[in-house]
Parts: structure tokens; C-alpha cells; sequence
């Protein structure tokens, strides 16, 4: 129990250390490659942040003991969306609240319509894979591009999207501190190097809380559920402190929404793919917290009313259905 706690703390160390790295990169990729603030949270750290979540997700799918392994798999491609949507909205709001000042915890409008609408896209694509869980049929694998069709028109969105102001350049290149414009390749290097070391201690830290899910006597899919996704995306989580932390919460903002869409898109489609996706009764609830979650978050962005007091409250839907689960 000791060890495990140990390295617990060691692989969460090294994620936020590492997610440091990997922001600080980012940021100048999309900056040498003419990229928005929006595109770059949304395209580009999403995209690797949200890898670990899906590996996850394809490794229990395509295991051998395919029963359990396929309720793992369906349980994390769900799970992954329902930690976004409330503890990774909530930690921005906390951030906001403990680090910036009262004029800095005001999210721009323009950023707000723009979340709003990411909401409104997850929403009709997540109603689609709910429905589709909900009926049997053959041929269900066969509208498995469909989802990945649907990320990339928001990948084409986001390419279109351009700041209303001009963004001020990123902190010097920690490979390079010296450099006014760091070249791109020691930014590639920064960037990869950094998201190897995240997806290698989020791969540890997902063993360290699968291990303590045993100990305190979890089910797989309830580890799935509750335990998995929130170890897998800890990068996320600390992408959003950082940034948050530095000032730039458009970018921790854009980093959620666009990883929900990477979560809500391609899992579902290895899940076609592999399994029967069939939604029990758990998977369902867990289903209908997560459009709760959204719908209020679609709500509040689309009418520019969230502030972070209101953000943070959005993590109570996930503790309502953590104790769901823990009496049920």
C-alpha cells in the first residue's frame, strides 16, 4: 500500500512537471504554425493530452478477456467526458477563484460563445452515441467514421477561428530560454519529449489508482467509471492550473472543450467498432450526468453568465453521482 501510494505521488509529480513542458511547447507551435488561441487549446493540446484516454480505452477493447475488458473500455470512453465536463470546468473555476485577481476572473464574452457553442456540438454528438447504446442492431460498426467525421468538421471549425486581438508571445522556450523565436524544431523536441514523459506517468498513475480501486474493493467498471478517467486525464487537469495560473485561461478553457470533443468522438468509435455498445443500466446514468453536466454548461456560456464561482459548482455533478454510485 506504501509503494503504491509513493508512486501514486511520484507519477503525479512528474505529470505536472512534465504538462509544464509540454504547455510551454505548445503554445509556440501554435505560434509558429499561425495558429489561434483557441485552435491551439482545442487542436493541439487536446490532441495530446487526450491520447492517454484513448489508449486506455483501446487497449481494455482489444484484451482478451473480452466481457470484462469491453465494459472497461465503454465505461472509460464514458467516463472520460464526465470528468471534463464537471471536475475539469470546475477546476478552472477554482483556479480563477484562489489565483487571479477579482477583474481577472472574468471570462471574455467572445470566449464564452465560443465554449457555448463547443457545448452545443457535444451535445447532439453524445445524444447520438446515448441512442445508439440504447438499441441492437447489425451493422451498428459501420457508423463508427461517422463520429470520426464529426471531429474532424470541428477540426475544420477550428482552423477557421481567429483572435479578436492579437496574442502576446508565449514564455521563453525552456530548452531554449534564450531565444527571442525559438526555432522550431527544439519546440517539436520540447513538445514531444514532454507529452512522452505525461503519457508514460499517466500509464503509471492509472496502475496506482486501478491498484488502490482494488483495495477498497471497486468493481472494474466502477473503476472505469470513477478512477480510470480521472487518472487519464490528469493532463488536462494540469494543463488547466498551469494556464490558469499564468493568466491565460482561454487556453485552459479551449483545452477542455476540445478535449471532450476528441472524448466524445473517437472512443465511441473504437467501441463501435469492438464492441456491441450496449449501455447498462450504470453506463446510463453516468450517460444522463454528463448531458446534465454539458447542458448546464451550454447554458451558462451561451448567455455569457459563467463566472468562476458558477464553474466551480458544476464539480458538485460529479460528486452527486460518485455518491449515486457509492449507495447503489
Amino acid at each position: 500500500m506504501l509503494i503504491t501510494l509513493l508512486l501514486f505521488l511520484l507519477s503525479a509529480i512528474t505529470i505536472y512537471l512534465a504538462c509544464e513542458y509540454f504547455v510551454n511547447g505548445i503554445e509556440w507551435t501554435g505560434h509558429h504554425f499561425r495558429f489561434s488561441q483557441s485552435a491551439t487549446g482545442s487542436l493541439l493540446a487536446a490532441l495530446g493530452t487526450a491520447l492517454p484516454e484513448c489508449i486506455v480505452t483501446l487497449t481494455a477493447l482489444l484484451m482478451e478477456d473480452a466481457p470484462v475488458q469491453q465494459q472497461i473500455g465503454i465505461g472509460a470512453a464514458l467516463g472520460g467526458p464526465l470528468v471534463l465536463s464537471t471536475i475539469g470546468y470546475a477546476a478552472v473555476g477554482m483556479t480563477l477563484w484562489l489565483y487571479r485577481s477579482p477583474e481577472q476572473r472574468v471570462i471574455a464574452g467572445e470566449v464564452q460563445r465560443k465554449i457555448g457553442r463547443d457545448q452545443a456540438w457535444f451535445v447532439a454528438i453524445f445524444l447520438v452515441a446515448v441512442a445508439l447504446g440504447m438499441v441492437a442492431f447489425t451493422g451498428k460498426a459501420w457508423l463508427a467514421p461517422l463520429f470520426v467525421l464529426m471531429y474532424l468538421l470541428y477540426v475544420r471549425r477550428e482552423l477557421r477561428q481567429t483572435d479578436s486581438q492579437a496574442a502576446d508571445l508565449p514564455e521563453p522556450l525552456k530548452l531554449d530560454p534564450e531565444a527571442g523565436i525559438p526555432a522550431l524544431g527544439k519546440v517539436l523536441l520540447q513538445t514531444l519529449g514532454a507529452l512522452v514523459v505525461v503519457a508514460l506517468a499517466a500509464q503509471l498513475f492509472v496502475h496506482q489508482l486501478e491498484s488502490m480501486g482494488e483495495l477498497f474493493g471497486l468493481s472494474p467498471v466502477l473503476a472505469a467509471l470513477l478512477l480510470s478517467p480521472v487518472a487519464t486525464e490528469m493532463p488536462e487537469l494540469m494543463n488547466v492550473l498551469i494556464w490558469v495560473k499564468q493568466g491565460k485561461h482561454r487556453l485552459a478553457l479551449a483545452n477542455i472543450s476540445g478535449a471532450m470533443m476528441i472524448q466524445g468522438t473517437i472512443p465511441k468509435a473504437f467501441c463501435l467498432i469492438f464492441t456491441p455498445w450496449l449501455l447498462d443500466s450504470t453506463m446510463m446514468v453516468s450517460s444522463l450526468v454528463t448531458l446534465l453536466a454539458v447542458v448546464l454548461l451550454w447554458w451558462g456560456f451561451s448567455r455569457e453568465r459563467m463566472a468562476a464561482g458558477r464553474l466551480a459548482w458544476v464539480g458538485l455533478v460529479y460528486l452527486g453521482f460518485c455518491g449515486w454510485l457509492m449507495v447503489s
